[in-house]
């Protein structure tokens, strides 16, 4: 990896709330083979090459799980729970003429593979047992790796989602792309999809959530956040069914907004960051029951009205600072 300091910034989901909003990400099936096809050439143990020894590209190895984990010469690479600190996933996704951009050379990730990548360090960067080389391993490296990756009960949730609905047809995914939408598989071969405007955040007005309700039976996880939305847009999010993970940071949504979203039966993380939502917003939320997790740093909610939402729903994770 290059040197260079990275000063991208943006506000993340916590680990926990990426777990709690998708299907795990399986590392050695959906994250290992495009990082082996795409990466892993400049990235492997020393080898030998017409006479010379090609060492690996700053000292960084991706063909083995404890060599990730120990990161480059410049450093760690990977912070588990942390994208926005781990410039595996930040050199990505930065411009293509930027001198730390990754790859350096041959084909780009997709947009889903960025997506998957992002998602498996949000849930904890789990190897889920995959080790690969032990060329130059060090004796009795113990790592994350060792551990047998194991479904967990978000995992039996999603796969449920999935039996309740079809893939969506062509016509209706091209609507909803053609309003700006970046629509995405929750994992490979799902129906479920993840949705986002990350790319337009400033043009996402409530006509654009509008665009994307010819697919709203397949989303489950809808981020709108920095967008221009308002409480009218919330009233066409509340017709999700499925959606179980809504991220509205720094909007402009209010109390009245949040109202729409009562019906949602099986939302289960809701992010309000930097917003103007208050305690009468929150005794909204109290209709949720499934709520599980809710952020509101920065925004008009008082301690007092977290505890008291956190007292009507058992289990329930505020957080406020």
């Amino acid at each position: 990896m290059s040197k260079t300091v990275f000063r991208l910034a943006a506000f993340v989901f916590t680990g926990l709330a990426a777990t709690s909003a998708t299907a795990a990400v399986n590392f050695e099936k959906e994250v290992l083979p495009f990082i082996t096809k795409k990466c892993v050439d400049c990235h492997k143990a020393p080898y030998t090459e017409n006479g010379q020894k090609k060492e690996p590209k700053a000292g960084l190895r991706l063909d083995a799980s404890w060599a990730i984990i120990k990161g480059s010469e410049n450093g760690p690479v990977l912070t588990a729970g942390a994208p926005d600190k781990s410039s595996i996933y930040e050199s990505v996704i930065l411009p293509k003429d930027d001198d730390a951009h990754m790859p350096s050379k041959g084909e780009d990730l997709t947009k889903e593979e960025i997506a998957l990548l992002k998602k498996w360090i949000e849930e904890g960067a789990n190897f889920g047992g995959w080790i690969g080389s032990t060329e130059g391993m060090p004796a009795g490296a113990q790592t994350e790796a060792t551990k047998p990756f194991k479904p967990r009960a978000h995992d039996l949730f999603f796969a449920a989602l999935e039996k309740e609905v079809k893939p969506v047809a062509d016509a209706d995914l091209e609507k909803a792309k053609a309003a700006g939408a970046q629509v995405a598989p929750v994992k490979i071969e799902s129906p479920l999809l993840r949705v986002d405007f990350l790319t337009g955040v400033s043009k996402c007005d409530d006509s654009k959530v509008a665009g994307i309700l010819p697919i709203k039976e397949n989303i489950v996880q809808l981020d709108l956040g920095r967008t221009v939305i308002t409480d009218a847009g919330l009233k066409m999010v509340a017709q999700l069914p499925r959606l179980v993970s809504l991220d509205l940071r720094q909007t402009k949504v209010t109390d009245a907004g949040l109202e729409a979203l009562t019906g949602l039966k099986k939302l289960e993380t809701l992010n309000l960051y930097g917003t103007e939502v208050t305690d009468a917003g929150l005794k909204h939320l109290a209709k949720i029951k499934s709520l599980k997790n809710v952020y509101l740093w920065q925004s008009k909610a008082t301690k007092a009205g977290v505890k008291q939402l956190a007292s009507a729903i058992p289990g329930l994770k505020a957080s406020i600072e």
